[in-house]
């Protein structure tokens, strides 16, 4: 099972929350907001993700200047130098990803370099999703299926490939429904559908949003909620519900039930 995030408060000008997700990729989650703590030169060997929410971040990276205020994303590579310090006093507020160094291949690590910050609404916007879902239990699926999206988008900008147009695949659609269908309950990893159905991953999610308009993740969650609402018109409780339907627990039951019905579990049942 993954960890969950831990938050330590060391003192006033650090606060810092940390886990490591059972998603494929993901090395390390880290947030923070430091005031006047300034990171020394150092390396990293995984790819650093960043976002700034609050206030800005400047570095030095490969012994050039650079910064990431809030609007946009740094990309930094493994096993390059660098150093990291608020830009103001009233310091940042930082969300990191820290990828596995294969996650982008080392032929990209040179165009990082050169062009670390990414001013990409549509990239800053899907980084920020993906973190709020790697911070509720049991949304691997959707986690990863947005993270997917990151690093293709993170690939053609490193290649200069932005905005290219891809084709649509109904039949590789229609294949994945279909394993989602038989693995209701015990759900699938988006790279292991991509293993059993031979497609990349990004290419996969975008053929099934293409095709049914719906992400992957929502449809699952949609078809557990489904046989969530039987099971309660059956009279067995929201907790063995939950567990019986493929839910993380019962809270991970209630948020999407509440989202997809309009009232949680326990209403649900007890209406006339």
């Amino acid at each position: 099972m993954a960890s969950q995030p831990a938050r330590t408060t060391p003192d006033r000008q650090r606060i810092v929350s940390a886990w490591r997700p059972a998603v494929p990729g993901v090395v390390e989650v880290f947030h923070a907001r430091f005031t006047a703590y300034a990171y020394p030169m150092h390396v990293h060997d995984a790819w650093t993700l960043l976002i700034v929410d609050t206030g800005a971040v400047r570095y030095d990276l490969d012994r050039h200047e650079h910064g990431t205020p809030h609007d946009t994303v740094s990309l930094l590579p493994p096993h390059v130098p660098h150093n990291g310090s608020p830009v103001t006093e009233e310091g940042f507020r930082k969300r990191v990803l820290y990828l596995d160094a294969t996650y982008l291949g080392d032929e990209l690590i040179g165009a990082a370099v050169d062009r670390p910050d990414l001013r990409d609404p549509l990239l800053r916007r899907r980084v920020g999703q993906v973190h709020g879902a790697l911070a509720r239990p049991g949304e691997e699926l959707e986690a990863e299926s947005r993270l997917t999206f990151i690093g293709e988008r993170l690939r053609d900008h490193l290649r200069g490939e932005t905005g290219r147009a891809r084709p649509a695949d109904p039949v590789l659609a229609r294949r994945l429904r279909e394993l989602l269908d038989e693995r209701v309950v015990e759900g699938v990893g988006l790279r292991e559908a991509a293993g059993l159905v031979g497609a990349h991953p990004a290419h996969l999610v975008r053929a099934f949003s293409t095709a049914y308009g719906i992400a992957p993740h929502q449809y699952l969650t949609s078809l557990r909620v489904g046989r969530a609402r039987r099971l309660l018109l059956e009279g067995r409780p929201p907790g063995e519900v939950a567990v019986a339907t493929g839910f993380y627990d019962q809270s991970h039951l209630t948020r999407h039930f509440r989202k997809l019905v309009g009232v949680p579990p326990g209403r649900y049942r007890a209406a006339p």
